[in-house]
């Protein structure tokens, strides 16, 4: 349960919107959560940053977590600077001037393909050689396993892009690699980890023994309500078991699920077939994949379409026709100046952000609910915008 459910010291109506607030509790209760099955199950646990990378939280998180996962050299010297720890990096592909940055940076990288390997290999092995960080190295694996039904989120869909089929794999250029890294699911719970590990050892089982490591990538649900963690433990344990091979997870979404809220205040009220409430957030700027999933965020104290005496449609700042939040109801008619709290909007949405139209990004705040006490940690204008463009 977030702040807006649990805590009412929070002045919702006299925060300047928009702004994330990140309920600090409720992100120290996923952790306890997270480093339960690293204590039990024996993995270690990444916060992959590409999901969540609000770092004025980092000094709670690397409390419980050993290191970070990025996919970029921006996001591994955010890791390196404010998280410390383990920093590993998967990625595509990397240009030359990339690679080198995140030797400098990185304790892990994970190539995609075998060319990337085959081209990039002898920078590390320069590197080395010239006493730089001892950067371990690894393959990217496609199981050809799908589990997510969103294409635009399935890594193993047609014709993927991202790893290595059995087809394509190279046993003969596997000197120098560490370890192997799967990801497949999105969202999902330990039933599909464990269909996916079967289908990873089928086709890669010859190979898994010969590694010191198995990444199984990010999607492990692991903080959501009903998530099967004794399931989870019990599928890594036995799995370290049988190849004697250290696991990692590095999960984004599961360390900040639940854990934050979009404020926002309703600008103007229209209508057009129905009452439409303009507010000063935006789906495609402030939450894309409201529309990219797409999916319907929640809003404190609002229902469905007709389940409240008082529908209306959302949108968003922007000019986008489509920038559309959706259709809600609510108890009294809205006014304009009200807010508006949308509920689970701290995992891929500060990374997402955008400034199209120059709409202003959201501020960022956290709660801390034991001191019933809110920090605005950065708020954001003119410069952030400007500084993008030239």
């Amino acid at each position: 349960m977030f702040i807006s459910d649990r805590v009412p010291a929070i002045d919702f109506q006299s925060i300047e919107t928009p702004c994330f607030i990140i309920d600090t509790g409720a992100l120290e209760a996923n952790l306890t959560i997270l480093r339960r099955v690293m204590d039990e199950a024996g993995c270690k646990i990444l916060l992959a940053l590409k999901g969540f990378a609000a770092f004025p939280t980092f000094e709670i998180v690397r409390r419980y977590l050993p290191g970070i996962t990025s996919s970029s050299p921006h996001e591994a010297r955010l890791g390196r600077a404010h998280f410390g720890g383990e920093v590993h990096a998967c990625a595509p592909a990397y240009s030359d001037a990339d690679f080198d940055e995140l030797l400098g940076l990185c304790d892990h990288i994970i190539f995609n393909s075998f060319s990337q390997w085959e081209r990039l290999g002898p920078r590390h092995r320069r590197h080395v050689a010239a006493g730089g960080r001892n950067v371990e190295l690894g393959i990217r694996l496609n199981p050809e396993h799908r589990e997510v039904d969103v294409e635009l989120y399935d890594p193993c869909a047609a014709r993927s892009r991202l790893g290595v089929t059995r087809a394509e794999f190279r046993p003969d250029q596997l000197e120098g690699i560490s370890g192997l890294h799967f990801h497949n699911l999105c969202e999902l719970g330990s039933d599909a980890l464990e269909r996916t590990l079967a289908a990873v050892e089928a086709k890669f089982g010859e190979f898994i023994g010969k590694m010191k490591w198995i990444n199984m990538g990010g999607g492990h649900h692991i903080t959501r309500p009903g998530y099967d963690i004794e399931r989870l433990i019990a599928v890594v344990r036995a799995f370290r078991a049988r190849w004697n091979v250290e696991v990692y997870l590095e999960p984004g979404e599961a360390i900040a699920l639940g854990t934050g809220v979009l404020v926002s205040r309703v600008l103007d009220l229209v209508k057009n077939g129905m009452d439409i409430a303009i507010l000063d957030t935006s789906a495609t700027a402030h939450m894309p994949d409201v529309l990219e999933m797409p999916y319907r965020p929640e809003i404190v104290g609002a229902g469905a379409p007709g389940e409240h005496a008082h529908t209306y449609r959302l949108g968003g700042l922007t000019c986008l026709a489509g920038d559309v939040i959706g259709d809600y109801s609510f108890g009294t008619k809205l006014q304009v100046g009200d807010t508006l709290v949308f509920r689970d909007m701290a995992h891929y949405t500060m990374v997402k952000t955008s400034t199209f139209n120059g709409v202003r990004s959201p501020s960022i705040a956290t709660w801390d609910p034991t001191a019933c006490h809110l920090q605005v940690h950065r708020r954001f204008g003119y410069e952030d915008y400007a500084s993008r463009l030239g």
